[in-house]
């Protein structure tokens, strides 16, 4: 008999599966870490384990999502147990049920400029969704901001770490955080405020290409991921969603015309501003060049963490002038004074 430890990393206990009235002879298959599906075909499920649940929090986001669902947006409802209730606990361990999404991935790259702005426009009718459905937020918030002094304190303690070797690797590894470091002195002054008075709301938390999935006609099927359902400045998760789709990964940064195409179709749903969408733009960049923890994995814990992500903050930080006029674009205005501006 498995424990509930052990349930988690291999197959659930019987008992949730009971709960659906799920067949005892559609195995459970497990497609990811703690999550099964169950059945083949479209009428499958996916089953997902969460150990010590967090009840209020998840009946929180089934709401959510069950009206966003309900509202005919690509979002998955949980599916509700015999007893009516979506969220079920055995041993400690929650379970809950959602229908089997069909559908593939598509990297941001590969989608015609039509498809990004219709994509931006469905991050912006969630968002509208979001704001119909959810208790309001207070809409100034204090948003931490990293402190350049501390990275470059961190790149300093690493710079003393890399092993005087000789070799390729280590050579290379001390130019990377060098450049970093170069950049972070460079732009120290370009700090951007800690009170965020952008609109705030709820949001997604984590739209990606990960996250996404697509018909046969280009259409996205699903946007999964509300696990990370949070609340924040809405032009900011606009510009993180942007900069991860619409990034090439290598020396060419961000492909802005499609970067155009998501902001204008977002805007089409849920308008915002040009400044919220600028201020975004500088706080996305700051955050990314104070982040150091790519570097650390990639060329000092020996992780394989993509090269993208510095190639990116180079790349941006010499074209910082052109994002803050190329994201809020489709706003038609002239540039706000921004600090970000040298």
């Amino acid at each position: 008999m498995p424990t509930s430890q052990s349930a988690s990393d291999t197959e659930p206990p019987s008992l949730p599966l009971r709960r659906w009235a799920l067949d005892a002879a559609q195995a459970p298959v497990r497609v990811a870490e703690r999550a099964w599906r169950i059945g083949a075909g479209p009428d499958g499920f996916l089953l997902k384990a969460y150990p010590a649940p967090d009840r209020r929090r998840i009946a929180f986001r089934h709401r959510v999502t069950a009206a966003l669902d309900a509202a005919g947006l690509p979002v998955l409802a949980p599916v509700p147990s015999r007893t009516g209730r979506t969220l079920v606990v055995a041993g400690g361990t929650g379970y809950v049920l959602y229908p089997w999404v069909a559908g593939r991935r598509r990297g941001g790259l590969e989608l015609t400029y039509a498809q990004c702005e219709r994509l931006g426009e469905l991050l912006g009718l969630l968002h509208a969704a979001l704001d119909e459905h959810t208790p309001p937020v207070q809409q100034e918030m204090l948003v931490p901001t990293p402190r350049a002094a501390g990275a470059v304190a961190e790149i300093d303690r690493l710079l003393a770490a890399v092993p005087a070797d000789g070799t390729d690797f280590a050579a290379l590894t001390e130019r990377r955080l060098a450049e970093r470091r170069a950049l972070l002195v460079e732009f120290a002054d370009h700090q951007p405020p800690e009170l965020d008075v952008s609109t705030v709301g709820h949001l997604h938390g984590a739209f990606d290409a990960r996250r996404l999935r697509y018909g046969g006609s280009g259409n996205v099927t699903a946007v999964l991921g509300w696990d990370a359902l949070t609340t924040g400045p809405v032009a900011g998760e606009v510009v993180r969603a942007a900069a991860s789709l619409f990034a090439t990964g290598d020396e060419r940064g961000l492909d802005l015309e499609r970067v155009r195409a998501f902001v204008r179709g977002h805007r089409s749903a849920f308008p915002l501003d040009a400044g919220q969408i600028q201020a975004a733009v500088h706080r996305a960049w700051w955050e990314r060049l104070c982040d150091v923890a790519p570097l650390r994995h990639r060329y000092v814990d020996g992780e394989r963490e993509p090269a993208g992500a510095a190639a990116l903050v180079a790349w941006w930080s010499a074209h910082l002038d052109l994002t803050l006029d190329a994201f809020p674009a489709a706003y038609g205005a002239e540039p706000v004074d921004n600090p970000a501006f040298g």
